[in-house]
């Protein structure tokens, strides 16, 4: 949540809790003012594990309940958001007087259209490695929901 936060707030957005107790898979929500007041609903991940990209993409598991819930057409589109995590976990963050660095950064996916699936535990996600959820694309998201959810 923190590292959602932190973009949010660089790139001059509201960041509020999702509905309890994560209802819809929504942890967070990110809102905007100007025209049509722009939002976005995100389910948050956080993993140690995310691997090397194979294909210009990460591979990550998704519970069939999340999956369900992101790939559905809804008014404020949804997303995914993965933090990928050193796997050491003293390594995940570094507090000095002259810096706070958080290690690795988080990748977004959109779902929202994807097809029914027959899993019936969990769906692998491909996530591209260009999608680095950073204040520049999380305005290009909230353009993209002023836009009625149209890419």
């Amino acid at each position: 949540m923190a590292y959602v936060e932190a973009v949010a707030a660089h790139a001059g957005y509201l960041v509020t809790p999702g509905p309890p107790p994560d209802r819809d898979s929504i942890d967070l929500q990110i809102q905007a003012g100007g025209r049509m007041h722009p939002a976005l609903h995100l389910q948050l991940k956080a993993t140690a594990a995310l691997g090397d990209p194979r294909g210009g993409t990460f591979r990550f598991p998704l519970k069939r309940k999340n999956y369900d819930d992101l790939r559905i057409e809804t008014q404020i589109p949804r997303i995914l958001v993965v933090l990928d995590l050193p796997s050491e976990e003293a390594r995940w963050l570094t507090i000095t007087p002259a810096k706070l660095v958080l290690r690795r950064c988080a990748y977004w996916q959109k779902i929202q259209g994807s097809a029914q699936t027959p899993n019936a535990s969990t769906i692998t996600v491909r996530i591209p490695t260009e999608n680095v959820f950073d204040p520049d694309a999380l305005r290009s998201l909230m353009e993209w929901s002023r836009n009625g959810g149209v890419p």
